[in-house]
């Protein structure tokens, strides 16, 4: 029987499966890593970006970052003074919890801090489904306007007809009046008589981030935090932004 000619869908988004030999190379590129350099630091990354990652991938090119599962980072560090690859090295185990990576470099924490703030300054986007809404967003009734009244009317102007349909099946109640899109009033009221959209402590849905990214509207701040770091120098691991993990004082109380 002839092959069908017939024309098949090829999914350009699949990807290979991560194999044990790049899981091992991980593995080894952080113990290598250890005796190399002076400093290890547990980092934290609210809100990820590869765009803003990349960028500080480029500024530490003198150093080495690594993310990757976290019981595999934790298990090349060790979980116990016997099997610390250094010494003290495995206090930093605790801390890889969440969307966290390492950092190693020779950078000491005066340097590199003040790098990591500027870094994570005024790196706002589009927030994504299961981002949790830092504040309250309502869409005013009447003309609806290209941020929602998030900017003065005088430098504002009025969304684009084009964009009515798509605001329906959002379920927004518009319709067009003298080819203006106005909102009507629903059910759904606002602090200020609008639309609601989000509120503070949502958790935000693709209907609600599709809503915000119409009306230009930014809820999401990329932001890298210091969870702790190792010193080869002294041994040590210092805690910098503690609170943030749960258990590691408790941790640090039973190894004394």
């Amino acid at each position: 029987m002839p092959k069908s000619k017939r024309s098949k869908v090829v999914h350009m988004t699949q990807v290979n499966k991560k194999t044990r030999e790049h899981k091992e190379s991980l593995f080894e590129n952080i113990r290598k890593c250890i005796p190399q350099y002076q400093y290890c630091y547990v980092f934290n990354v609210d809100n990820m970006r590869n765009t803003y990652l990349k960028e500080a991938r480029q500024e530490l090119s003198d150093s080495r970052l690594f993310f990757g599962k976290t019981k595999l980072m934790a298990r090349a560090l060790g979980h116990s003074p016997e099997d610390s690859y250094a010494d003290n090295v495995w206090r930093l185990t605790p801390y890889l919890r969440g969307t966290v990576g390492l950092l190693f470099t020779n950078r000491p924490p005066e340097q590199l801090f003040p790098y990591i703030e500027d870094l994570s300054r005024d790196k706002v986007d589009f927030a994504r489904a299961g981002a949790i809404s830092p504040r309250d967003f309502v869409v005013p009734y009447g003309t609806l306007y290209a941020t929602a009244g998030e900017v003065p009317l005088e430098h504002d102007v009025p969304i684009g007809h084009t964009l009515e349909p798509e605001l329906r099946r959002l379920g927004v109640p518009v319709r067009m009046v003298k080819g203006r899109v106005v909102l009507e009033a629903g059910s759904e009221v606002g602090l200020d008589g609008g639309y609601v959209v989000c509120r503070e402590g949502d958790v935000l849905d693709s209907r609600q981030t599709r809503l915000l990214k119409l009306f230009s509207i930014c809820l999401s701040e990329f932001q890298i935090k210091i969870l702790a770091y190792w010193s080869a120098a002294t041994s040590e691991v210092i805690p910098v932004n503690a609170p943030a993990v749960d258990g590691v004082d408790n941790v640090d109380e039973d190894s004394n």
